[in-house]
């Protein structure tokens, strides 16, 4: 089940983008998330703009994600071209706790299946998150570049009409 995360899951959430950042340190990608990002304040931030869901199964969160609605300014400049110029979600902070197969996926998707459109971007060394785009049927559309600078893969994938 998805639903939005309240700040009385932070403890929670907390943990997982911690075993998230471990499991990207072990797996060849230690620069994308660092020892600190998300930060707690944009974790706290993003529940109060009711833009951080939770995958939850059997009553424990298995994946967040930060779903947010409307034009993302980080995707507004692309060195490439997004598939089409249409409203989108912008899919951002995907973390598992790492229990079960497939999560990150179910999440991707289940934010396709409400507006149509979805963008996602991932840094160069993320491979397992290329994986599963790859898999879900994403199109790779070029580099944006990050508020800081850093590069990032753009992504996108929409719902056939």
């Amino acid at each position: 089940m998805i639903c939005l995360a309240t700040l009385a899951h932070l403890d929670e959430i907390a943990e997982i983008y911690a075993m998230a950042r471990e499991f990207m340190q072990k797996n060849g990608n230690p620069n994308q998330w660092g020892t600190n990002d998300p930060s707690m304040s944009q974790i706290q931030d993003d529940i109060q703009k009711n833009q951080l869901y939770m995958y939850c199964q059997d009553e424990k969160i298995q994946c967040v994600f930060a779903y947010m609605l409307g034009d993302d300014p980080t995707y507004q400049v692309i060195d490439g071209i997004w598939l089409a110029d249409v409203p989108y979600a912008a899919v951002h902070r995907v973390a598992s706790r790492g229990e079960l197969r497939g999560v990150a996926g179910k999440c991707i998707l289940w934010s396709l299946e409400q507006v149509g459109s979805v963008r996602i971007d991932t840094h160069n060394d993320n491979i397992p998150m290329q994986r599963v785009l790859n898999r879900l049927g994403f199109t790779e559309c070029g580099i944006i570049y990050l508020e800081n600078g850093d590069a990032r893969i753009g992504y996108q994938k929409m719902l056939e009409s």
